[in-house]
């Protein structure tokens, strides 16, 4: 497998994971000026969308979308129990709609904040909705260490990559105490450090 990346962007979800199940694949790099990876590809060739994360199948076929890709990884290695099984019954549908949750409601919640076009007002709406979410989920989360199960799953790994863009945007995490401490527990897990390394996030 090849997973084309962006340092720090949605993509570290997918990187996590892999790391997570000790999977064996390529990465390359997508540089955000130029629009090209650093294997030399550019990324409408890569996919058509415009974007990462883009998995490239052992059979040459293309993957995106991160929640499809999340789902594909997490099925590809069962071992790492990073989403029940299909057909596992309402467990399957509880990370689904936790990766559904972190997908429309957090992730595409922070995307204003990043448009230098975005007017004030509208960086105030998102912000504002934002911290709608994250007071829910700050109730919903409690003392838990993990979203979907008792142990680590793709949820975490997208929830715990989105929750960084919380810096770069001046939110502090510390107005929501149980996500601030689950997104500070899960940075010292040994998949997430690798990725972030791997990705110039952490020295």
């Amino acid at each position: 497998m090849k997973l084309y990346y962006m340092a720090g962007a949605c993509s570290l979800a997918t990187h996590i994971c892999l790391h997570e199940a000790g999977a064996k694949f390529e990465a390359t790099v997508l540089d955000r000026k130029n629009r090209t990876f650093s294997d030399g590809e550019a990324i409408e060739k890569v996919n058509s969308k415009g974007y990462v994360p883009v998995l490239k199948l052992d059979n040459g076929q293309i993957l995106t979308e991160n929640v499809a890709i999340l789902l594909y990884v997490a099925d590809q290695f069962p071992a790492a129990k990073l989403a029940p099984p299909a057909g596992a019954g309402i467990e399957r549908y509880r990370l689904i709609e936790w990766l559904a949750f972190v997908n429309s409601e957090v992730h595409k919640g922070f995307g204003p904040l990043f448009y230098p076009e975005a007017t004030e007002d509208l960086k105030k709406y998102a912000l504002g909705n934002i911290s709608k979410r994250l007071t829910w989920l700050n109730t919903n989360l409690g003392a838990r260490k993990f979203l979907a199960a008792e142990h680590f799953t793709a949820a975490d790994a997208y929830l715990f990559t989105v929750l960084g863009w919380a810096a770069h945007v001046k939110l502090d995490l510390g107005q929501w105490p149980n996500v601030k401490r689950y997104h500070g527990e899960l940075a010292t897990r040994p998949s997430v450090v690798t990725a972030l390394k791997a990705e110039g996030l952490i020295k």
